[in-house]
This record gives C-alpha cells, sequence and structure tokens, in this order.
C-alpha cells in the first residue's frame, strides 16, 4: 500500500522586482494560480459562472477537477467541498525581495493520479510570471519545471522554458506505508509553517499524537480515495487506539498570526496557527511512514496555501 504524487519545481527568473510579503506566497500563488487557470482551461462560456457545479462540462473540465472539485453524489466521509489535489510550498519566500535577474522557485505537490493536468500547471504558471507576482506584480520568466525525488532534489525537467518535455517525465513518486524493517521508538515533528489540527469540533490547542496521527491518516486516505487507487484499507479504530499510546515528550510551539482578504467576497480569513516542534516516544514503527508521507501533503486547515508543512526527524534501533 502506497500514496503517490507528483512532486514538482518550478524555476524561475525574475525580470523586475518581486515581493512575497511574509506568511503569504502560498496564498499568493494559489489565488492568482486559480484565475489564470480558469481563464486558460475554460471554454468562453463557462468563464463567467460562478459555480461549477452547475457546469454542464465540469467533468471533463481540468479546471472544474483540479481547482474546484466538488462531490456530485456522496463522497468520502459525506464531503461536499473536496480537497484540492495540490498543495504549495513556498514558505522559504516569506518577506523575501527577489532582485532583478536572480533565480527563485517554488515547489508544487500534485495528487491527482488518474489526469494530473501537468501541462495546464505548466501553461498557468508560465503566464501568471509574465502577468507579474506578488503584490508589485513583478514580471518574471519560468525557466524551467522539474519532477522531484524523495529527497526533494530534481530529477527528471519536464519544462526547458519553451519547450514540454512531457515524454521524459516519470512515474509518480511513491512513497510506501507499510512499517519498515527499522524499529522507530522516538520522532521529532517539525511544524514548519501556521497549522491547525482539528480534535473534534474544535481545535486542538496542543498537537497530541493521536490527535496529529488521526488528521495525518484521514487526510491521506481521503487523497487516495478522491485521486489515487482508493481509500486506505486500514483498521482505523485499532490504529487509532495504539496512536494514543505514543508520548509527547516535548512540546515547543508558538502562535502565528497572519490574515488573508478574499477579493471575491471582500472576508477576512485566517491563515495562523502554530509553528515550532514537538517530540514523541513509544512504539511509532507503523505510524512512521505515514508521517513521511504527511510531509509531502501536509496535515491539518488550509493546507492548499501552505499551511500545515511538516519535516519529521527519526530515531530508530
Amino acid at each position: 500500500m502506497n500514496f503517490d504524487l507528483y512532486p514538482l519545481r518550478f524555476c524561475f527568473r525574475a525580470r523586475d522586482s518581486i515581493y512575497f510579503p511574509a506568511g503569504k506566497p502560498g496564498n499568493i500563488l494559489r489565488g492568482a494560480f486559480g484565475t489564470i487557470f480558469k481563464k486558460i482551461a475554460c471554454v468562453p462560456q463557462c468563464q463567467e459562472a460562478r459555480d461549477t457545479r452547475e457546469c454542464d462540462l465540469r467533468g471533463q473540465c481540468a479546471y472544474a477537477r483540479i481547482f474546484e472539485p466538488a462531490s456530485l453524489g456522496p463522497g468520502p466521509s459525506g464531503l461536499v467541498d473536496w480537497p484540492r489535489p495540490f498543495v504549495f510550498r513556498a514558505s522559504h519566500l516569506d518577506g523575501s525581495t527577489i532582485a532583478p535577474n536572480e533565480p527563485f522557485h517554488f515547489d508544487l505537490h500534485v495528487f491527482e493520479l488518474r489526469d494530473p493536468a501537468l501541462a495546464y500547471f505548466v501553461l498557468t504558471f508560465s503566464q501568471l510570471a509574465r502577468d507579474g507576482l506578488g503584490p508589485r506584480r513583478g514580471q518574471a520568466h519560468l525557466a524551467s519545471v522539474w519532477q522531484l525525488d524523495r529527497a526533494g532534489e530534481p530529477r527528471v525537467q519536464i519544462f526547458d522554458g519553451s519547450r514540454f518535455l512531457m515524454k521524459d517525465a516519470e512515474p509518480p513518486l511513491s512513497l510506501p506505508l507499510a512499517a519498515g524493517d527499522e524499529t522507530v521508538h522516538a520522532v521529532q515533528v517539525e511544524f514548519t509553517t501556521p497549522t491547525e489540527l482539528k480534535s473534534g469540533h474544535e481545535l486542538a490547542a496542543r498537537p497530541e499524537f493521536a490527535t496529529l496521527f488521526a488528521r495525518v491518516r484521514d487526510r491521506i486516505s481521503t487523497l487516495r480515495a478522491l485521486y489515487g487507487p482508493g481509500p486506505l484499507e486500514i483498521d482505523f479504530k485499532a490504529m487509532g487506539e495504539r496512536s494514543s499510546l505514543v508520548r509527547m515528550t516535548r512540546c515547543d510551539l508558538r502562535q502565528v498570526e497572519v490574515s488573508r482578504l478574499s477579493t471575491r467576497t471582500g472576508q477576512t480569513h485566517s491563515l495562523g496557527g502554530f509553528v515550532g516542534s514537538a517530540g514523541y516516544e513509544g512504539d511509532l514503527t507503523e505510524f512512521d511512514p505515514y508521517l513521511e508521507a504527511a510531509c509531502w501533503t501536509g496535515v491539518g486547515r488550509q493546507t492548499v496555501w501552505g499551511k500545515g508543512a511538516i519535516r519529521l526527524r527519526v530515531a530508530q534501533n
């Protein structure tokens, strides 16, 4: 049993000075991405539609599938609005000003396996770079796009700045979810971007391991069910009970307050959450592969904006 994805790196060269406000690179990219994606993918009569659920062509529309996925019937856990099948990784650009002619990049993890629409992502971000990025609308050139390996390093180039090289593209990265041969007795989880975890109907004050694992497990299973080979075939209850035996040994967190203004509704929405690290001890062997996968998927609320990004440090016997 695996979790598969397409991890991509988009590499640019700035033409103008480009500013990314602290805490908002993912939000800037996500918002502009949706606007341009719709213009590129949708037929003219659909451009003004407010709700893609009402579109007769949504079953064949890459924009509807990728950016506004929604159930037309019962979905996993009764979901009406499905989680989008991608996340941005751009927090390294927080508060940065990119000088003219300077290179920069961000990563995008795509979870749609049946029709990942990789060419649409390339076309959209190439146009976005020409239109301008950030509040100052600084222009850039999309120089290359790469598939990443498991270490997060460029593996195969699929766009060279002017030509698609899709024939060279490799299958998706496959992450095994089965326990490895080594016993894992301690891990440290670093919450590198603001994270919010639901526990019941409320936000958890601390990332107790049972809560963290439940949100990781549910997200992986939902993404597999909607965009991959199917939901996890595991005993959810039994694994949840075993996860409750794992102890939190250290918790060093701080709250970050960031907000975004919706251009569509005019409302302000929080992008905040906790960052920092937590240590856990216990029999973590069966949980370690899920935490590894969560480093790619993110965990918690609003992951599409880049929230809930984690890094993992493992102690083995």
